[in-house]
């Protein structure tokens, strides 16, 4: 897009040119401009093709008119000796160059040979010198105008500031310059348009521009000005002054260091002056920390035994608990072997359900193994719902119904509002591992209850059976991994069950108490604050 300024300098600078001048779009080969000179000697109404223009204007052969507009699609240069009677003028020479810089158009010249055209040739070089100065020059040039708008841009101030060619043509000035400075810079224009004079850069001033991705950069800045028929404009050449600046900062943090270092060598020649106080201090130090160290042995010793009575406890129920159902899988599986007639089929389903038996035995023991390590890995996090209390625990319940002794009940009951807001997946997971124990260490003909409550200071729920009780001194140790009780080692379980409860119960906020005696049974209290769910 070529601005209304560049239109406006072109035409004037055409039209006081003696000679036909116009403008071609190379690619249709279209003449969309020529000078007032030409429209008077050829009364021409744009656009119209060249080839038309030089069979109907210029008295050229359709065929060799032709053959010239396709050079000129191609981009390359044409040269045609005319002889032309006229009553205006006598034209002699079609001259056809691509624009420098430009690959959409073309200029297109016509001439005589006498001294016009050696006027012609001196100002067409004039003209590509300024173009080569102000487009290939290393330094940004900008124009602008008494109202402070851009009215040229050369290509390396373009990129110096991000932007693409006539994206500033027409901006304000101050569109350059950070935000903070625009009413100090539009006062300092203001002062320099009623008073103007020429600036060099190294004035002194520190100068900040902004690039179109809104950083902003040091630079230096020369001013000139000039006054034509069109007004009076300010003439900027701008310096990226960034190295400058990065080297004036190195050399300031330079003389910081050398002042540090100066500092730390007097520093150091006073430490010098108190090295043998600091050396018996230091033997001193080394004495107590070699103190320190033997306490921590000791209790690291420690650690490392109950750690060792740990993996001790672990194998030992692992080889336990595995080879148990193992053992029973082996057994049932050989003996099927032997039964083979039709009649054995009950004897074939009561080694069969031993088997799925064995294996659900071992599936639970292999899920507890991997929920301890879900949550010791973190992996475990309360998702919180509303759900009903109630059909929940029914559903844990009627999940027991097969592991019940003879004579066993399972008897729930519920106090308050039934709808709860904790994670159902978590609580499912409380409900059997603690329903379970008290199904596994109660007697037949025994009454557990279930009781749970929505209290206004929270949610409650109690598992209680008529068992084998836990002892004071095994209480202690409950909610440890593979702790099992003195008097719970011949029945089936890995110790991680309770501590598994207790994890989650964390993970809910809440927290879970016993209540037990030998031989009379034993309490669970878990309790939950009351949480609300956050609207989404």
């Amino acid at each position: 897009m070529i601005s209304i300024y560049h239109t406006q300098f072109f035409e004037s600078l055409c039209n006081q040119i003696p000679m036909g001048i116009g403008v071609l779009h190379k690619d249709t080969a279209s003449l969309i401009y020529i000078n007032n000179l030409a429209k008077e000697q050829y009364l021409c109404r744009l656009p119209m093709s060249l080839s038309e223009f030089m069979i109907e204007k210029l008295l050229i052969p359709k065929l060799e008119a032709n053959q010239l507009m396709e050079a000129v699609k191609l981009g390359g240069s044409i040269k045609k000796s005319l002889v032309i009677d006229s009553n205006k003028s006598n034209w002699a020479q079609l001259v056809v160059e691509p624009m420098p810089d430009n690959r959409e158009y073309a200029v297109m010249y016509l001439s005589d040979l006498s001294a016009a055209a050696k006027s012609e040739e001196i100002l067409l070089k004039e003209i590509q010198k300024f173009e080569a100065l102000f487009n290939h020059a290393s330094i940004g040039i900008i124009l602008v105008n008494r109202g402070g708008a851009i009215v040229m841009i050369n290509p390396f101030a373009n990129k110096q500031f991000g932007y693409s060619n006539h994206e500033l043509i027409g901006k304000n000035i101050e569109f350059l310059i950070p935000q903070r400075f625009h009413k100090a810079h539009v006062g300092h224009r203001a002062g320099f348009e009623k008073k103007p004079e020429n600036r060099s850069m190294g004035s002194g001033l520190d100068l900040f521009a902004l690039r179109k991705d809104g950083t902003e950069f040091p630079i230096q800045i020369s001013l000139g000005h000039f006054h034509n028929e069109e007004g009076a404009f300010t003439l900027a050449y701008v310096f990226d002054d960034t190295d400058r600046k990065s080297n004036e900062i190195a050399l300031l943090q330079q003389q910081e260091q050398m002042v540090l270092v100066n500092a730390k060598m007097k520093e150091l020649n006073e430490l010098l002056e108190v090295k043998v106080t600091q050396r018996t201090q230091m033997l001193q130090e080394t004495m107590n920390e070699l103190e320190l160290s033997r306490d921590n042995l000791e209790q690291a010793l420690a650690k490392e035994k109950k750690l060792n009575d740990m993996k001790s406890r672990f194998v030992s129920m692992a080889s336990h608990e595995f080879r148990t159902p193992l053992s029973t899988i082996l057994s049932s599986v050989t003996l099927l072997s032997k039964y083979v007639y039709s009649e054995e089929q009950p004897k074939r389903e009561k080694h069969i359900e031993r088997i799925k038996g064995a294996v659900t035995n071992l599936t639970d023991i292999l899920n507890e193994f991997l929920s301890l390590g879900k949550i010791e890995d973190g992996k475990v996090e309360p998702k919180w719902i509303a759900f009903d209390m109630t059909a929940a625990v029914h559903a844990v319940i009627r999940q027991m119904e097969p592991l019940r002794k003879n004579g066993q009940y399972l008897k729930h009951l519920h106090n308050g509002n039934p709808e709860v807001v904790l994670d159902p997946g978590l609580l499912k997971n409380i409900l059997i591992n603690l329903i379970s124990n008290a199904v596994k260490f109660s007697p037949e003909n025994s009454v557990i209850e279930i009781t749970t409550e929505s209290k206004e200071i929270g949610i409650s729920l109690s598992i209680k059976d008529k068992g084998i009780g836990i002892s004071k001194e095994d209480q202690e140790h409950l909610f440890e991994r593979f702790f099992r009780g003195s008097n719970a080692t011949n029945i089936q379980g890995t110790g991680l069950g309770l501590h598994i409860v207790s994890r989650y119960i964390q993970l809910m906020k809440g927290s879970i108490q016993c209540i037990s005696t030998l031989e009379a049974g034993t309490t669970f209290v878990v309790e939950f604050p009351h949480k609300i769910i956050e609207a989404t």
